[in-house]
């Protein structure tokens, strides 16, 4: 009699298989309402890049044409020029435009030390990368420019410079990124002074020509890491010397790590003389830009208290020890103090930058805007 229920094959498993687990997933928690708003807002300016490259193109075609209709309505006509020519008195030959020198290089260099990436936010990663940018463009159309490098050149940093900015700086001249650290740049930049183009003696160094050997001084220049948490005040800036600047935004929650950094290696530490020179209402920091303009202008002037007044923003405030003068008394310099608020803005001025508006003829961009500084440790 067959059987209700057929046997199975001779050799096949009987067994029943386990049930799978069919426990439900767990599902990643909920964005918040802050992360959510950025990505939205990120992924908003992403979708309209193509419209802002194609309106500012529009904006320079009718820019250039608004210009050569200005030209045409003013160009007199042939017989109304004739008869201006024959009645006017004879012109006195135009003043010679005055020649704009070539910035004289110097024998000094300036490292900026990035390796701070893992501690940043995004924000503030694009707030170094707006003071990178600006250090290189006042370090290259100073009158006395400095050796400029960036060591520890990498992650989040790098990728934005390569994505966001397209490469930008892979056209920049006079300036090197390593990936080596602060020490492999100073290295570098040592044996960089060593050769013919170090620079020469000029501007705030011009007092050192007559005083030193300039192939026993290639030798015997100094490192120095800026940091405000060190107990010696820099008095002068020496010829070939190598001066490195932490480069971190971080509002101030790593508070001594640019000191700590130098003391561990064995490096000299030295801050600014800002208190030497000034009286501060409240403690502030500086942005890695304005300390190297702020280099840079003693670089030309040698003297401090005029290089603190032209950089520093006015509205932090502040005055000079000597003679009592407010820094809101000198005249407002647009570059260094002229506001722009959000994140957003700054992108604006990235990719103003990598789309050619405000370059100057080494592709290097005048940002309008001061970029934010926060928790760069320069001060005293």
């Amino acid at each position: 009699m067959s059987s209700s229920s057929a046997e199975p094959p001779l050799g096949e498993d009987v067994t029943s298989e386990a049930p799978l687990n069919t426990a439900p997933e767990q599902s990643e928690p909920p964005m918040s309402k802050n992360k959510l708003k950025k990505l939205r807002r990120d992924q908003k300016w992403e979708e309209g890049r193509e419209r802002r490259k194609e309106l500012r193109k529009v904006k320079a075609k009718e820019k250039k044409e608004r210009k050569r209709a200005a030209q045409n309505n003013h160009a007199p006509s042939d017989s109304t020029s004739e008869k201006r020519k024959a009645n006017a008195e004879p012109e006195a030959p135009a003043a010679k435009k005055p020649k704009i020198s070539k910035p004289v290089q110097l024998p000094v260099s300036f490292v900026i030390d990035c390796n701070f990436d893992d501690l940043m936010r995004d924000n503030e990663r694009t707030s170094l990368a707006s003071q990178l940018t600006r250090s290189y463009s006042e370090n290259h159309k100073a009158p006395f420019k400095s050796h400029l490098f960036v060591s520890s050149f990498g992650g989040l940093l790098k990728q934005r410079f390569d994505t966001v900015l397209a490469g930008h700086h892979h056209s920049w001249k006079g300036v090197k990124f390593l990936e080596g650290d602060f020490e492999a740049a100073a290295s570098e930049a040592a044996d960089l002074m060593k050769t013919d183009r170090r620079g020469r003696l000029a501007g705030a160094f011009q007092k050192f020509e007559d005083e030193l050997d300039t192939e026993a001084t290639s030798t015997s220049g100094e490192i120095v890491y800026l940091t405000s948490d060190s107990s010696e005040t820099l008095t002068e800036l020496k010829p070939y010397s190598t001066y490195i600047i932490g480069g971190i935004v971080d509002k101030n929650r790593h508070k001594g790590i640019c000191y700590k950094r130098a003391m561990d290696r064995g490096v000299r530490t030295a801050k600014l003389p800002i208190g030497d020179y000034m009286r501060m209402a409240s403690r502030f920091v500086l942005a890695t830009n304005h300390v190297v303009e702020i280099m840079l202008r003693w670089l030309e002037m040698g003297d401090w208290a005029k290089a603190f007044v032209e950089v520093i923003p006015q509205r932090k405030g502040g005055v000079l020890k000597d003679g009592m003068t407010s820094l809101d008394e000198a005249p407002e310099d647009t570059t260094h103090n002229k506001e722009v608020d959000g994140e957003d803005a700054e992108k604006d001025q990235e990719e103003n930058a990598i789309q050619g508006n405000n370059v100057d003829k080494l592709g290097v961009t005048e940002l309008a805007a001061e970029a934010p500084e926060q928790g760069v440790e320069h001060l005293p």
